[in-house]
């Protein structure tokens, strides 16, 4: 901390000559964040928070806030990462209302990575209530750009929820009108998951590429190893083994370098499992699901221990070891009290009337 106290004290006193730097400042923190560098933006992010309060400035302070909360979700570090977002509500407060310096407002944007965490932790219903009004908040500023970053914030959720993407093709038009690649490019790479989903493999390969070719130039990495788990999927379904094992090697690879958890039981571990009992190798896929159980319960991820148990639950019932998959699966299921309408949660009470 004292290096970075030092940086922080140089730069206060810089921006009181200078305070241009302040969006400056902010700007460059989601330049690293969306490059993959998140021990940088860290750094920024804490630097911020400092300054802030060298400068009285409560604004700042909230958004260094913010940004911390924000890398927290990123590594996958969630119960941290609620605790920074939870401590910014102030940022609605209208005289901190200023032009946004970055995707959009710091409030709309708490709202969201608030959403996105709760949904993660397991509280379906209160993410759906911040991500209302983070929706409602950006309607009312009609700005096109915050607009797509709400849908596709909301489309994420829907993802981990196994919720249908419906924003996607509002996200896919909008970016493409106003050129904004980065979305354009996950927009494409959504729908292609879905088409991948129900079994349009060849479609659904096409248009994952095309988002990854959209996105390549943005030099985007944040988010990416989903996109090579999605690929892998869809080479998993056409039967070409050599690059759906490339696909995930570079997803694990991808997570190792920049540290990015945030997504670690799934990519690394739940739907390698389901590609593998695709494939008949029940061994393997029992170690992976057992794997992103683990991890989740690290992460207090209980959205995700519910995914990798309902996959465990079903490969366990389909050996006969329906005793054990019950028992596996009752705890979990039974820890939520919300959002039993989200697919995620009516298939494991499917699956659980059916092992009764």
């Amino acid at each position: 901390m004292v290096p970075i106290l030092a940086q922080a004290r140089a730069l206060a006193e810089r921006l009181d000559r200078q305070d241009h730097l302040v969006p400056l400042f902010s700007s460059q923190f989601w330049v690293r964040y969306v490059h993959g560098e998140y021990s940088i933006a860290l750094s920024l992010a804490e630097q911020h928070e400092i300054i802030g309060r060298l400068k009285s400035d409560v604004k700042s302070q909230l958004t260094g806030h913010l940004h911390r909360g924000i890398i927290h979700y990123v590594l996958g570090e969630f119960v941290a990462a609620r605790a920074f977002l939870e401590q910014c509500m102030d940022l609605g407060n209208p005289a901190y209302q200023a032009r946004p310096t970055g995707p959009s407002d710091p409030y709309t944007v708490m709202l969201n990575y608030l959403g996105m965490t709760l949904a993660s932790l397991g509280h379906i219903d209160q993410a759906r209530s911040w991500l209302h009004r983070s929706a409602s908040e950006v309607r009312r500023r009609k700005h096109v750009y915050a607009l797509v970053y709400q849908h596709f914030c909301e489309t994420w959720v829907d993802w981990i929820t196994g919720s249908p993407m419906v924003h996607v093709d509002d996200i896919l038009a909008r970016s493409t009108e106003h050129h904004f690649p980065f979305f354009q490019g996950w927009a494409l790479a959504f729908r292609g998951s879905s088409l991948t989903g129900l079994g349009q493999a060849e479609e659904g390969l096409a248009l994952l590429m095309q988002g990854q070719s959209v996105l390549r130039p943005t030099r985007a990495v944040v988010l990416t190893p989903v996109l090579h788990v999605w690929l892998a999927q869809a080479y998993a379904l056409l039967g070409q083994s050599t690059e759906e094992q490339k696909c995930l090697a570079q997803a694990a690879d991808l997570i190792r370098a920049t540290g990015e958890r945030v997504y670690e039981a799934e990519v690394l571990h739940r739907v390698p499992g389901d590609l593998l009992n695709a494939a008949g190798d029940w061994p393997g896929a029992e170690r992976h699901y057992r794997q992103a159980i683990a991890v989740a319960e690290r992460q207090s991820a209980k959205l995700y221990q519910l995914r990798a148990a309902t996959s465990l639950a079903r490969l366990w019932r389909d050996q006969g070891r329906r005793t054990e998959a019950r028992d596996l699966l009752v705890p979990i299921y039974n820890w939520f009290t919300e959002g039993f309408d989200a697919p995620v949660l009516t298939e494991a009470k499917a699956l659980l009337d059916e092992l009764a």
